[in-house]
């Protein structure tokens, strides 16, 4: 996979090891992100080309490192969908989409519904999903509120963390780049991160960090 030859729809499919249905429905999902990314700037114009390698294989990979018995995933500052809408695709868990983009949210309900994806698209921060959260489940005596959080090219650890912790999440899987080691330290001296590290599958020096027991020190 270099710049003059993009990952095609076929190697995709050898490499990630999808049903038919599922690639199906990714077909469709990269047909609505081109017709789309002609007025509304969802990728990059370069990795348009590129989407199967470094859109959709990058986010299929964490299917993997999913912890047995996930029920729901929450993804934060969803984009163009990447990770959050294919996993959904993929795994036919529920999917919360978190934007903040009005017009970026209104693509992932239309890809969503294109795809039969199992999403909720919340155009919204992250803050105020939290707020709300926490004053639904007020008064009762809950736990955790996120099962599974996932982000992707959204903002350093440290701020990963702290909304990770807003919304209650269990088990994150954070998509980090070559300066993830910097942010880790750094992170840690807010927070009490107990991490695994899985080398990404499209990028040699990035790495996905999957965090549990998240505490403010």
């Amino acid at each position: 996979m270099t710049a003059d030859s993009p990952l095609s729809p076929e190697k995709f499919e050898e490499i990630a090891i999808v049903s038919r249905e599922t690639m199906d429905r990714l077909r469709v999902y990269a047909e609505c992100l081109a017709d789309w990314q002609q007025t509304l700037n969802l990728v990059s114009r370069n990795s348009l080309a590129h989407v199967w390698d470094r859109h959709m294989l990058d986010s299929i990979q964490l299917v993997r490192h999913l912890p047995e018995g996930a029920t729901s995933i929450t993804d934060i500052g969803s984009g163009a969908g990447f990770p959050g809408l294919v996993l959904a695709i993929a795994t036919g868990l529920p999917t919360r989409l978190i934007e903040s983009h009005v017009r970026k949210s209104a693509f992932l309900r239309e890809a969503a519904a294109q795809t039969g994806a199992p999403a909720e698209v919340l155009n919204a921060r992250v803050e105020d999903v939290a707020k709300a959260q926490r004053a639904e489940n007020a008064g009762e005596s809950v736990g955790r509120s996120v099962d599974i959080l996932t982000a992707r090219a959204v903002a350093p650890l440290s701020k990963l963390c702290e909304m990770a912790d807003s919304l209650g999440a269990q088990t994150c899987l954070f998509m980090k780049g070559g300066r993830w080691r910097e942010e880790l330290t750094e992170a840690e001296k807010r927070w009490r991160i107990k991490h695994q590290t899985f080398e990404s599958l499209t990028s040699p020096e990035g790495r996905i960090l999957r965090i549990t027991g998240l505490k403010k020190r």
